[in-house]
């Protein structure tokens, strides 16, 4: 098995501090972060394989990248719910967030009710987190009936009051990710986002986003 210092000097060797800049017009990184793109860090991942101990190791080293790669890494079996609440009170930058939620949170047993819990919690990232999760689950559970996805609307309708960009956005993915599923969750995503009209700022402003596009592209 790979040891962490040495995947840390892999990502050393390939970081590219001319990124960084870059990287940070759009709010990623930290005081911690290499410039490794993630297509990088995927091919790296591909090349380690799973393992819970390595997981462990990058995540607790706080470095941008490492921390994405311990997502890509991590065995969803080996998890459990104390870990998955310890990396979301510890996200601090929106792209860590996503790619936990995406590579990681989403195909454990405790995804819905992460979802559910996290985007009540008044943190941020940790709220961003239900959110993406919710998304996240509606592209790739394809196995799921309609009303599974139910408490998921009624979660984006009672916590999308949110004028926090981060978070409103994430609203807005998981209402316009579930309202594509099927011609049912459709109608129902389009009732929810009418009903965000005539809420606060936050809500109003994730109703005006997620109907431009769930007006133009309905499923059949």
């Amino acid at each position: 098995m790979a040891d962490t210092a040495d995947v840390l000097a892999r990502l050393r060797g390939l970081a590219d501090p001319a990124r960084l800049e870059g990287m940070a017009r759009y709010g990623i990184g930290g005081a911690q972060t290499l410039g490794v793109t993630v297509a990088e860090l995927r091919a790296l991942a591909r090349e380690l394989g799973r393992s819970h101990e390595l997981a462990a190791g990058l995540w607790s080293s706080g470095v941008h990248e490492a921390r994405i790669l311990a997502s890509l890494v991590e065995e969803p079996a080996a998890v459990d719910e104390r870990q998955l609440d310890e990396w979301a009170a510890a996200f601090d930058s929106w792209d860590v967030c996503d790619q936990v939620c995406q590579n990681l949170v989403r195909h454990t047993p405790f995804a819905r009710a992460r979802a559910l819990e996290w985007s009540g919690r008044p943190e941020t990232f940790v709220k961003r987190a239900g959110f993406t999760v919710m998304a996240g689950l509606a592209v790739a559970d394809r196995r799921s009936d309609d009303d599974r996805f139910e408490p998921f609307l009624r979660a984006v309708a009672e916590q999308a009051d949110d004028d926090r960009p981060l978070v409103r956005k994430g609203a807005s993915w998981a209402l316009r990710q579930i309202g594509k599923r099927s011609p049912g969750l459709h109608a129902r995503a389009v009732a929810t986002a009418q009903e965000l009209r005539s809420g606060g700022r936050g809500a109003r402003w994730v109703a005006t986003d997620a109907l431009r596009e769930l007006e133009r592209r309905a499923p059949r």
